[in-house]
């Protein structure tokens, strides 16, 4: 309860483990109450709606966090409109057996994401809060960095994105060189294209890092993955992503 009387907006953060949802949570505690997350892995690698590579680590980052009783997961089928469907009673059934007024996502500038979830947020009643729309996508890979979070590349499909950045912690440098590999290659600088996946392994919210091992792989020559073989936790702070290949 907040001084006057008020409680603050209490929200379900839907949660990748990617760059932008994390930067959404991290945006919207700062002013809202977090009630859950709900992470939905796809079946389909080609989901339109739903994050696929490493989605499975954000059990890690929950408890890093220390949010691990308030996160949830859902496994949905990655189908086109059916996967909008799933993500609504997912929703609507951790709505009656948690409670919140608002679901928030981490889109930038994907019409077609921010069309489905405002048709699910009104059909359930709920707020949608979208702290990140509209931003410059380059000043927003510029903020991320800045503002203290970290995040690896798992996954490269576009041309100009070469295979040594997968795996590679993003840190002032590597966004400069994105941009300015971006501007080049005519990619978006954030991936709101789907140009590329990431996973955060540090942020102000982690109370540890996330740590990997693992190797590139690539399916031609311009499709890169990091297939991650092991994961833990580690220091706050600690540089611990092993990346070979």
């Amino acid at each position: 309860m907040h001084e006057g009387g008020w409680a603050p907006l209490r929200f379900c953060a839907l949660l990748s483990g990617g760059k932008d949802s994390s930067y959404a949570l991290y945006i919207a505690m700062q002013r809202l109450e977090l009630a859950c997350t709900l992470t939905l892995k796809p079946k389909r690698e080609d989901s339109w709606m739903f994050h696929y590579p490493a989605v499975e680590l954000v059990r890690l980052q929950a408890e890093a966090m220390g949010i691990g009783g308030k996160a949830f997961f859902a496994e949905v089928s990655g189908e086109k409109e059916k996967e909008v469907e799933e993500l609504e009673l997912e929703l609507s059934k951790l709505k009656r057996a948690v409670g919140f007024e608002a679901v928030l996502a981490g889109a930038i500038a994907s019409v077609y994401q921010r069309s489905r979830l405002e048709r699910v947020a009104a059909s359930l009643g709920l707020r949608l809060e979208l702290p990140l729309w509209g931003s410059d996508q380059e000043e927003h890979m510029r903020r991320l960095v800045k503002d203290g979070f970290r995040f690896v590349i798992v996954s490269a499909t576009t041309m100009g994105l070469p295979r040594q950045l997968v795996g590679v912690t993003v840190g002032e440098r590597e966004v400069e060189k994105i941009i300015a590999l971006s501007r080049r290659y005519g990619f978006n600088a954030a991936f709101e294209g789907g140009e590329a996946e990431t996973l955060v392994v540090d942020s102000p919210l982690f109370g540890k890092a996330l740590c990997l091992r693992g190797r590139r792989v690539s399916r031609g020559d311009f499709e890169h993955r990091l297939k991650i073989e092991e994961a833990w936790l580690g220091g706050k702070g600690e540089e611990c992503v092993f990346v070979s290949g």
